[in-house]
């Protein structure tokens, strides 16, 4: 059995859902990322896959596109998950920061800490 699917999620289009209950520290997924070099970032900036991109390398100056579910899990301010840059891996891992129920969306700040309320670049479809 999967630990996670995707589904649609209310207003905010597909998300990460768990498909059984998780554990606070649990890792729920490590995705392989497929990075783009420095140079590359300005005219991947022009395309649709901007949206699903995360700042990558010890200077933010690349970018990385996760492979699995990497790139599907939603926003929220009150995130129930986080993720960690494994650089040398080339590895996004997503992890659990409190317990997590059966068919609860998983959700990351985009912003990187999961305390981090600085505004995302796009309106959010509710607060959370």
């Amino acid at each position: 059995m999967s630990l996670i699917s995707v589904k649609e999620s209310p207003g905010k289009g597909r998300g990460v859902f768990a498909e059984r209950n998780l554990k606070r520290g649990e890792i729920i997924e490590s995705c392989p990322v497929i990075v783009l070099p420095a140079e590359e970032v300005d005219a991947f900036e022009l395309t649709q896959l901007y949206n699903y991109y995360f700042a990558w390398g010890e200077a933010s100056e690349e970018a990385a596109i996760a492979l699995g579910y990497g790139s599907l899990y939603n926003h929220s301010y009150t995130p129930n998950a986080k993720y960690r840059k494994d650089f040398d891996n080339s590895l996004l891992k997503y992890i659990c920061i409190r317990d997590i129920q059966k068919d609860e969306e998983i959700t990351i700040n985009y912003n990187f800490d999961p305390e981090d309320k600085t505004p995302v670049w796009f309106e959010l479809a509710s607060q959370n």
